[in-house]
């Protein structure tokens, strides 16, 4: 019999987040919105807070306009959008958004973009899905349909977001993001 002396790995507590949800479309009310709905149910069920709800039309100014209010706001930990990243004349959400950024998350679209090609093959370069730190909270960018939600959700957000998620994860690092303002 071998007797280890190294400590038994304690259980994690979840930690709730505060999440905004930002839905970018012309057309969509939130009687019809599926993928703000997509999301609101995956993060609710997970045990997260919803902070706040918006769908914003597609215009650069006001998308920039919301997130940027809500990156600043203390109860927002994360905001999630959803729509506008495609390539026709009115999808703007990634030229609003990215400026707002102090810090670029490549490695999300990355691997966005590896989930989803498994489910809609090549199809998924008509995506572009982004992330970033703003003002010490996390932003990410999510095509407009509901399957995109679930997958950046099920792939990605569920565990970055979950304090409990090992090796690493978005919570343990949260206290540290603006570590360079209080020099």
């Amino acid at each position: 019999m071998t007797i280890s002396t190294k400590p038994e790995p304690t259980e994690r507590p979840f930690i709730p987040l505060g999440i905004a949800v930002l839905t970018v479309s012309d057309t969509r009310t939130l009687a019809d919105d599926r993928s703000g709905d997509v999301l609101v149910s995956r993060l609710t069920e997970a045990g997260h807070t919803l902070a706040a709800r918006a769908i914003i039309g597609d215009d650069a100014t006001d998308i920039a306009r919301q997130v940027q209010v809500w990156s600043l706001d203390e109860t927002v930990d994360v905001i999630i959008t959803t729509g506008g990243t495609g390539f026709t004349g009115r999808d703007v959400t990634p030229e609003a958004i990215e400026p707002l950024f102090d810090k670029r998350m490549d490695g999300f679209s990355a691997v966005f973009h590896r989930i989803s090609y498994d489910k809609i093959g090549t199809s998924t370069i008509q995506s572009r899905a982004t992330a970033g730190l703003s003002n010490s909270t996390f932003i990410f960018v999510l095509p407009g349909s509901p399957g995109a939600c679930k997958d950046a959700w099920d792939g990605i957000l569920g565990q970055q977001l979950d304090y409990r998620h090992q090796p690493c994860n978005f919570v343990e690092i949260m206290p540290r993001l603006d570590e360079h303002l209080k020099r």
